[in-house]
């Protein structure tokens, strides 16, 4: 069978590796990801293995990246990915590229820093312009003689002093200057007044232009300040007030020539500031170019490197110290890739000694692979959540396909709705390749786009239920006309217009000749949606359908555990588990889907008042008695019935006693050459073919020698193997009753969508049509709005996530605990993953 029904074949292998060519042949494998390598120095720490420095360098390199990272992302930035996935570097590249990573990060670091600080020069030195162009306003000169007096005014515009005693005062008055938080404002002139008891003139006013604050980096409008006053004393107790506030202090000169030429002189400087600045900004976009376009090739060239060596660290040195062994899980069909990719890779590194593979013969159960494309990972991931598959246990994944949408929609059959869902997925499959789907990052999208093969047979298989229950988003659709003909009963009755005026609703006589004319061609009648019983009627038909396809179901994962036994060789098991399984299940359970169907073909309408019940026949079978009142179905049902009870209960000794008593007897006949492993799972693995007994490279010689056990390995008794089946069997028995009962929740989810999009109907839609009449179409459009939204969030999301799990229960415990172990672990082959990093 394919690797999608069975895992496909494992070996054990070694690698033979050259020391000057490992690390080439550790790059190809890596490139090709065929091999899982096993650690073979567990107990060495991993700072004393023997490429810890190379590992080490790797990641400092990697740091370096995240530097550089962050400097691009700072500036507005985002390396793209990689174009293309380079191989990973050779000793000399390897070194190339660590020297130039680190040369443009120590570029960046000291053009960022020549940035920094003159853009913290630029704005000291505009902050000192403009106090000095506000202070200007409070100490301007006294205006010319002959020119009018002005009034005094109490405004900040205006000079602190007055003109008329500015000459006589100006060599005792000092000024303190600067910028301050303005948040702190208002706390700072209460300070100053309270300090200096008043023997200063404060000013304050708003700078003209917004500026970078440098501790938060946020643009602010700072607060520009002028004090005078008198007295060093008090001019001593400002500067201190000042600092404790964290205000920018500026020299302020005193006299207005002074004042003039330092205006002048920073406006030179700020335009050499600019432009200097200006260079330095271009020369920044330079090296981050250089950055962002060497970045994406660097960080997957070290990954690769450090992954390489990592490996490397899990291999042993032969004695010469010239050879590395490594121990390896492979596919047996990749084993000749696995050689054509040494050699190439001996070639590549210019080794005269070409390396090479041979495989081991191990006791160890090989890990799973089973190998999906795009359509079948969906599904198998599905399996996979329950258990890993045993190594080489048949693959439920397959069957699934087809079960899984199947029962689903059983529980979601709606014409409307499944087609709903099957557009949804198809725009998902015609559009998979568009990066914008497949690189969202948002859980819930990524889970659908995920399974969007899954959900478009869901889909698929949900109209195909839903033209069979014949609801299309609750109603009923006449696609053949109707089997009943509601004109003949009324031309065979009596029927007057008081007769009809005084029973609203009128029923359907079946045995009346040509009301009834034959079954349906397809799925339910639509007459069925309007007639007053039509609820009781789903009710019988869905109840006994769930049962008919559990019992199928159930029965077909038992067959299935055929190819097990037969694959790894088990015969007896045919004979002792699944022949008693089988008997039980098809005596009691397949007896039962036997009665609905001969119920079905036997009564008609005409004789359906007599016809007897099933329940009660199934109730008396294991009673072992008959019920006067509920006649017979056939001839000889009783005995039929007693025969059948017994051969269920002559199964269940055979299936706990039958597997415990071969082994005994097996045992005691080979002196106990069986494995401890094989009793205990009742299975026996035979040695790959080509295969002798032997064990790994990690193996003791007493475990070669004792063959793959040591000598204290304590052999497991009969009485453990008889508690481990009798688990099995009562499992089994048990579960055969629950498991069956499970099954009706296919019945209970059918309804509750059905009534679910009846009750949305009728509340909604049908009060939109009724008020119609009353306002216009324009009320439809708000009502069909609640409707859709409606409809996709209760009835698609939420019922379809309830139809899901509930198909997913069904599948993990009620089908797949027949056949399936999931004992298994995956096989991880070592590949290069694509770039992740962040």
């Amino acid at each position: 069978m394919g690797s999608l029904f069975r895992s496909e074949e494992v070996c054990l292998a070694q690698l033979f590796l050259q020391s000057a060519s490992a690390y080439s042949c550790i790059s190809e494998l890596g490139e090709r990801g065929l091999l899982e390598f096993r650690d073979l120095n567990p107990k060495v720490s991993p700072f004393q293995r023997r490429f810890v420095g190379e590992v080490r360098r790797c990641e400092e390199m990697e740091k370096t990246f995240t530097f550089l990272q962050q400097e691009l992302r700072a500036a507005g930035r985002m390396p793209g990915p990689c174009p293309e996935s380079p191989r990973a570097p050779v000793a000399r590249e390897a070194l190339r590229v660590q020297e130039q990573s680190e040369q443009l990060a120590q570029e960046l670091r000291e053009v960022t820093r020549s940035r920094a600080s003159l853009r913290g020069r630029l704005r000291d030195v505009r902050q000192y312009l403009h106090v000095l162009r506000e202070g200007q306003r409070f100490t301007s000169l006294p205006a010319p003689p002959g020119s009018p007096p002005r009034p005094r005014a109490l405004s900040e515009r205006e000079p602190i002093l007055d003109p008329s005693l500015h000459q006589h005062l100006e060599r005792k008055i000092n000024f303190v200057a600067g910028v301050i938080h303005p948040w702190r404002v208002t706390a700072f002139e209460r300070l100053l007044w309270r300090a200096c008891r008043g023997y200063l003139v404060a000013s304050f006013v708003e700078m003209p232009e917004p500026m970078e604050d440098p501790a938060t980096g946020e643009s602010i409008t700072w607060v520009i300040f002028l004090i005078s006053y008198w007295g060093e004393q008090i001019g001593q107790k400002i500067r201190k007030i000042s600092d404790c506030f964290h205000c920018q202090v500026y020299l302020y000169p005193e006299s207005e020539t002074s004042r003039t030429d330092t205006i002048t002189r920073l406006h030179g400087q700020i335009q050499e500031l600019s432009v200097t600045l200006e260079e330095t900004e271009k020369y920044l976009a330079e090296v981050l170019d250089k950055v962002a376009q060497a970045l994406p090739t660097w960080r997957v060239q070290v990954q690769k490197m450090k992954a390489i060596y990592l490996v490397l660290n899990q291999c042993s040195f032969d004695v010469t110290q010239k050879c590395l062994i490594a121990e390896v899980w492979c596919p047996v069909q990749d084993l000749t890739q696995v050689q054509d990719a040494l050699r190439q890779a001996s070639y590549q590194s210019g080794s005269s000694v070409e390396c090479f593979v041979q495989r081991v013969p191990t006791l160890e159960s090989p890990p799973t692979l089973i190998r999906t494309n795009k359509f079948t990972a969906g599904f198998q991931s599905i399996v996979d959540a329950y258990g890993v598959a045993s190594y080489q246990e048949v693959n439920p994944a397959p069957y699934a396909i087809i079960t899984f949408p199947f029962i689903f929609a059983i529980m979601f059959g709606d014409v409307g709705h499944g087609l709903l869902m099957f557009l949804f997925a198809l725009w998902m499959v015609l559009y998979e390749d568009s990066p914008r789907l497949r690189q969202g990052t948002n859980e819930i999208w990524l889970t659908f786009f995920e399974g969007r093969y899954l959900i478009l047979l869901m889909g698929a298989f949900s109209i195909y239920t839903g033209f069979i229950y014949n609801e299309c988003f609750s109603k009923a659709t006449a696609i053949f006309p109707s089997a009943w003909s509601v004109a003949t009963m009324a031309n065979h009755s009596s029927w007057s217009s008081e007769y009809l005026a005084s029973h609203p609703s009128l029923t359907l006589d079946p045995n009346v000749t040509g009301v009834f004319r034959g079954p349906y061609p397809f799925g339910i009648d639509p007459i069925w949606s309007l007639a007053t019983n039509h609820l009781n009627f789903l009710n019988s038909f869905k109840m006994k359908m769930s049962v008919v396809l559990g019992i199928v179901h159930m029965g077909f994962g038992v067959v299935l555990g055929v190819f097990n036994h037969v694959h790894f060789k088990q015969h007896h098991r045919l004979v002792l588990e699944f022949l008693p399984e089988i008997i039980f299940l098809l005596a009691l359970f397949g007896y039962l889907v036997f009665l609905i169907f001969y119920k079905w073909i036997k009564f008609s309408a005409a004789d359906s008042l007599v016809a007897p019940s099933i329940l009660i026949h199934f109730i008396d079978m294991f009673l072992f008695t008959s019920n006067a009142e509920n006649l017979p179905l056939y001839p000889g049902q009783v005995p039929v019935q007693m025969v059948l009870v017994l051969l269920a209960l002559a199964s269940v000794p055979v299936l706990l006693l039958g597997t415990p008593l071969y082994q005994w007897c097996r045992r005691r006949l080979t002196a106990g050459a069986v494995p401890v492993q094989s009793l205990a799972m009742g299975e026996q693995e035979p040695l790959l073919e080509g295969q002798e007994a032997g064990n790994s490279v990690n193996a003791t010689k007493e475990d070669v020698e004792s063959g793959g056990h040591s000598p204290d390995a304590k052999h497991l008794d009969f009485a453990e193997i008889f508690m481990h089946q009798a688990i099995h069997t009562i499992e089994y028995c048990l579960g055969c009753v629950s498991n069956t009962a499970s099954y009706l929740r296919l019945w209970a989810l059918s309804l509750a969508h059905a009534q679910l999009s009846e009750v949305l109907w009728t509340m909604v839609m049908r009060n939109g049509f009724v008020g119609l009449s009353y306002v216009g179409g324009v009320v439809l459009v708000p009502v069909f709005a609640a409707f859709a939204v409606l409809t996709v969030a209760i009835l698609l999301v939420m019922e379809g996530l309830s139809a899901f799990l509930h198909a997913l229960r069904l599948h993990w415990v009620e089908f797949q605990n027949k056949f399936y172990v999931g004992a298994g672990y995956k096989l991880c082959p070592f590949a290069f993953a694509p770039d992740t990093w962040e």
